[in-house]
């Protein structure tokens, strides 16, 4: 009986330290979060980048608490999609992420991102720390030197983040042809290659 118990003791130990070193590993991930339009498109540039750990399409930037889909895209409530980014700082870095932003989105834009009108769809960085902002508004300057005329994304403080509705997460993949058909046909591509030239990757 003694035995058991100093085992008991023994396996317990283990699962106290397993989940602590799990906790330590969560608690070295950054966040960040950006808006660009559709969540659905932010989320896949994103899941692209080795160093992410986990994207979430959601809802921030506004005033209603825990808004939905429908509230969001009516107007009204302030809020932007916008997709919460958790990575490894090891492997990429948040001026890498930014970067990536950049590529995605249609920086003079100020009415929406794409086919997709209002405020709800403006493009966006949410910044949680000073050095977040100090990168973020470093790379827009860079920006609007480099095209010679105003960047219209938003830089402001990171707010209250609501994930969206479980059928909108990794739309890209559960829904794949439906996402093509969507991205497509609202000129997203189109109007990046415009300002960026073609991708170097798919």
């Amino acid at each position: 009986m003694k035995q058991r118990w100093i085992l008991s003791l023994a396996f317990a130990a283990l699962i106290g330290s397993s989940a602590a070193l799990a906790q330590g590993a969560e608690d070295e991930l950054g966040t960040a979060v950006f808006a660009g339009g559709c969540f659905w498109c932010v989320e896949e540039a994103f899941d692209k980048v080795e160093g992410v750990v986990e994207t979430t399409s959601g809802y921030t930037g506004g005033t209603v608490e825990d808004p939905t889909y429908q509230q969001v895209s009516a107007g009204g409530t302030g809020h932007a999609e916008a997709v919460q980014v958790r990575y490894d700082p090891a492997e990429v870095g948040y001026a890498e992420l930014l970067n990536v932003f950049w590529h995605n989105v249609d920086p003079f834009d100020a009415g929406g991102q794409f086919c997709d009108r209002g405020s709800s769809y403006r493009s966006a960085i949410f910044v949680a720390t000073d050095e977040q902002k100090r990168l973020a508004e470093a790379s827009r300057q860079e920006l609007a030197d480099r095209f010679d005329r105003p960047v219209a994304t938003e830089i402001v403080p990171a707010d209250a983040f609501y994930p969206a509705e479980d059928y909108h997460q990794n739309y890209h993949d559960q829904n794949p042809l439906r996402y093509k058909f969507y991205k497509w046909n609202c000129g997203r591509a189109q109007r990046l290659e415009e300002i960026w030239g073609e991708p170097t990757s798919s």
